[in-house]
């Protein structure tokens, strides 16, 4: 009763709004207004050209021209925030009034400065700052993403608020969101799925070059609404930027280029791409490598460590006035060692670590996106996209294939914005996947399986200017089809579920805003949790399946406080989550094929946490910067720790800046872990001590950004706690990385 109670109030409400909107709720006709202006950088003055320009209220995006200007035609009357965000420069932020059929000029000048109000589209699946968001977003930028340099997308990620990095080596770092890892955590390219195995076990790796991305966005926390019951724990978006709605497409040629070298672990890498807009049409491509060797710590060389990647991209696309299409390609290869694997395999025994173990991953990715804009109805656009991704990879000892996987996946989806009607706004669309998933080799855990999944979803915003509430449902379907030769036909296994959440979001005072949300999740068991068996040592585990797993069902509550203004931004996240028939991997005591055995169970659990981020100016050229985080999660019967989950953290640091120089002195600290699974050491507390230089020298068309980054000063000896590695394989030692970054616009 209590369930259907919740699922009937949150869908009831998620859909008031659309029925207020497309049906019941009629309003005075005004005339539309204008709102324009020009974008220019306060060190020279000149216009800035290809800078984002976001009409908050209205979610509506545009560029700015050769001279720096913007527009926003057909404008009901009323408040809008306007926000303008280019590249390696501070976000400007403008609240303006619109009368009916008024013309409001509003021009920005841009300088650097290290506060960014940035943008984000995953949270909402418009566009919005993550002030507005209802929830706790993350945006790393391009710059940014270069700057840091790294071999792939958990590394990235692994000091951001909240986000910890779960690894088998460098190559397969993937991000740990709140302590929720593997199935719990949707990582996506552009909005879809990227279609990787690298959620099944600790040696898998994401196939994205993030220097090849405009920005990552981190959702945190329950992103099940828009996105599935893969995202229970929160999503991670690399955004690559072709795939932008916005207004009017860019004239002329605009691109990038990025080179990285370091050293502890050899690296190099070169990054490079274009786009180039003719009329109504945009032409895109590019492509890069990065390889690094074995990395060094203060205990000696990991062997085997080492990365290579390489990958291209490319397509065109076509928008006029109420249409646009694009299509894309995408393709990322990539192979990467496998520390101490042979070692683990045998049971520890001497010498079995020559025996050289590594993937190599390939990913093939097409993706078609078409959508409508403007329209003159109660609807302001559809958007469409249709994906189809072949992903393999193949596990190999000393170059003899071992397993091969392959996972073949379309996805696809529709969704609706309704237009702003009154105080309502919002969308809804369906969405849906088919998988055909297939492992040959030595190590086939899970029998060749279909899946099939669809779901319907509806997000609403009333907004009151003084305050504003959110809230939406989603009702999903998912279907495994196992190969009836390897597993009887009652195998065959049916989730259906709900998801809801309601939130309200409160403007203080001038910048600011207190947000609280309330979560109802859903999830199906992911196919290793239900069909593996046999040894597998990427979870150092001998896996027994359970193909009766029932669903996981959630409730969470958000809350949050945030500031943003030119001299302050601070931001205090508190999370409570409550998790029906966790599904965990217990351990039953028994040893086989050197590995531990566990089963795959369930049992209520619950996650509790937060975080707080600080950044003031404590001087005209100096900032301070600091910050943690931390996470329990147990089970509730036992009171037992769940594994892996990430130690209090602290971080405290400087930013010294004069003009376009910034010297950023911080340090990490992190706290021992005490609070261990059965099958898990505790880890030992550290700090490290790391220095961050960069240049950054911003003209009309083109920015310049030399970055020097230097890590672990200390030369600290200290072992990440999610590493599934950590007690044969420390975290690498003392260096430093140069990078260079050239954005031509």
């Amino acid at each position: 009763m209590r369930d259907s109670y919740i699922r009937i109030v949150l869908l009831v409400s998620a859909l008031l709004g659309f029925a207020l909107s497309s049906a019941g709720f009629e309003e005075r006709p005004e005339a539309v207004g204008v709102i324009r202006g020009t974008v220019t950088i306060e060190a020279n003055r000149a216009p800035l050209h290809k800078a984002t320009v976001l009409l908050v209220q209205l979610g509506r995006v545009t560029e700015t021209g050769e001279e720096g200007s913007y527009e926003f035609r057909d404008v009901a009357p009323g408040n809008y925030d306007i926000v303008v965000h280019s590249p390696a420069l501070a976000d400007g932020r403008q609240s303006v009034r619109l009368s009916p059929g008024g013309v409001i000029i509003q021009d920005f000048q841009l300088r650097i400065a290290p506060i960014k109000s940035q943008i984000t589209v995953t949270a909402s699946g418009s566009a919005q700052t993550t002030l507005e968001a209802f929830q706790a977003v993350i945006s790393v930028d391009a710059i940014d993403l270069a700057e840091k340099g790294h071999t792939s997308i958990g590394e990235v990620l692994q000091n951001q608020s909240g986000v910890a990095k779960r690894s088998f080596g460098p190559g397969n770092a993937r991000p740990v969101i709140r302590g929720f890892d593997g199935d719990r955590v949707l990582v996506m390219l552009d909005g879809i799925p990227t279609g990787s195995l690298a959620s099944q076990s600790g040696d898998h790796g994401e196939n994205l070059d993030v220097l090849q991305l405009e920005r990552v966005e981190v959702v945190k926390g329950p992103a099940t609404l828009l996105y599935g019951s893969n995202a229970i724990g929160g999503v991670v978006n690399a955004v690559s930027g072709h795939h932008q709605i916005q207004e009017h497409p860019h004239s002329g040629l605009s691109g990038y280029f990025t080179g990285v070298g370091g050293s502890a672990n050899a690296q190099g890498a070169v990054n490079s791409g274009f786009e180039y807009g003719a009329g109504r049409w945009l032409l895109w491509g590019g492509g890069g490598g990065q390889r690094t060797g074995d990395y060094g710590t203060p205990a000696g060389t990991v062997v085997n460590s080492r990365t290579r990647s390489e990958g291209s991209y490319g397509g065109f696309g076509f928008y006029g006035a109420k249409a646009y299409f694009r299509l894309g390609y995408n393709y990322d290869h990539r192979r990467y060692g496998i520390p101490f694997a042979a070692f683990l395999e045998s049971g520890g025994e001497a010498g079995s670590d020559e025996e050289r173990a590594n993937l190599r991953l390939r990913r093939h990715d097409l993706r078609l996106t078409g959508g409508l804009l403007n329209l003159d109805s109660f609807l302001s656009g559809v958007r469409v996209v249709l994906a189809y991704t072949h992903y393999r990879h193949g596990e190999y000892e000393d170059q003899a294939l071992g397993t091969d996987f392959t996972n073949k996946q379309f996805t696809y989806r529709i969704a609706v914005d309704q237009k702003k009607t009154g105080r309502c706004s919002g969308n809804f669309g369906f969405s849906g996947m088919h998988r055909d998933y297939q492992a040959l080799g030595d190590e086939v855990l899970a029998p060749p399986t279909t899946q099939n999944s669809y779901a319907l979803f509806a997000l609403e915003t009333i907004d009151y200017e003084k305050i504003a509430f959110q809230a939406g449902g989603r009702f999903e379907h998912n279907g495994y089809t196992p190969d009836r030769s390897f597993l009887p036909a009652r195998s065959e296994r049916v989730f259906n579920g709900f998801s809801g959440a309601a939130g309200i979001r409160v403007p203080l005072w001038k910048g600011s805003a207190f947000v609280a949300n309330y979560t109802h999740s859903f999830r199906a068991p992911a196919l290793e949790e239900l069909y593996n068996h046999g040894p597998h040592p990427g979870n150092l585990a001998y896996e027994i399946g359970n193909a009766e797993l029932k669903r996981e069902r959630g409730d969470g509550i958000d809350l949050s406080l945030r500031h943003r203004a030119e001299h302050l931004s601070a931001e205090a996240n508190f999370f409570y989550y409550s998790l029906s028939d966790f599904v965990f991997l217990a351990p039953t005591g028994q040893i086989k094929d050197n590995l531990f055995e566990a089963k795959y169970l369930q049992g209520d659990s619950r996650y509790l946490g937060g975080e707080v981020n600080l950044e003031v100016q404590l001087h005209k050229h100096v900032w301070l910067n600091t910050g943690m985080d931390i996470v329990n999660a147990r089970l509730r019967r036992t009171d037992t720790p769940l594994p892996r989950i990430p130690p209090l953290r602290a971080r405290t640091g400087f930013d010294v800046r004069y003009k376009g120089f910034s010297v950023k002195p911080e340090a990490v600290m992190v706290h021992s872990q005490e609070d261990v699974f059965s099958t898990e050491r505790r880890t030992a507390g550290y700090t490290l001590f790391n220095v961050n230089a960069s240049y950054t020298l911003p003209r009309q068309h083109v920015v310049h950004v030399f970055a020097v980054d230097s890590f672990n000063l200390g030369d600290r000896l200290y072992r990440n706690h999610l590493s599934f590695i950590k007690d044969l394989a420390p975290e690498i030692g003392r260096g430093i990385r140069f990078s260079y970054t050239l954005r031509f616009f």
